[in-house]
């Protein structure tokens, strides 16, 4: 695959993101979601990334938002969620979800952070993330797996055991 371009969404991305977004699903709404998208673009806590191939169609997306600094550690142990990490069916296995992912992990460094965390389903989400070398632990729910970043620790790829999210 040629190389990809990851930048910023902007409110004119949304028409070729909305299938990403209502492909995985727990959209309540498809009007609010179009109402709400282009905020989300502009917030100081959020990014939301899209990855675009040379001839500028998008081929998937990254959502991480901020959770600000921390009640009793503050920055040092502030974190950030993964929400959503997507790539178009016909590009998967190609490098885009890699590629969203050290995005994500440059937009967490830059702010700076400490951890970032997701949950991703067992059947088809776990086993992308730990092709990428991130290293699950037990979510707590059936059917899902927690994952870890600890930017102060680089390369270390598994979940604290203590920590937890």
């Amino acid at each position: 695959m040629a190389p990809l371009l990851v930048r910023p969404a902007t409110p004119a991305d949304f028409p070729a993101l909305r299938p990403m977004l209502l492909d995985m699903g727990f959209v309540e709404d498809e009007t609010a979601l179009a109402a709400r998208f282009p905020s989300f673009c502009q917030r100081e806590d959020f990014a939301l990334l899209v990855a675009e191939d040379e001839a500028g169609r998008l081929l998937g997306h990254a959502a991480v938002h901020d959770y600000g600094p921390h009640l009793r550690s503050g920055n040092s142990g502030r974190t950030a969620k993964l929400d959503d990490l997507y790539t178009v069916p016909d590009a998967r296995r190609q490098g885009v979800a890699r590629t969203l992912m050290c995005a994500v992990e440059d937009w967490a460094r830059a702010r700076p952070l400490r951890y970032v965390f997701w949950y991703a389903n067992e059947h088809s989400a776990t086993p992308a993330y730990e092709r990428m070398g991130y290293r699950a632990a037990e979510a707590g729910q059936e059917g899902y797996r927690f994952f870890e970043i600890d930017l102060g620790a680089p390369d270390t790829r598994t979940p604290h055991p203590l920590r937890g999210s």
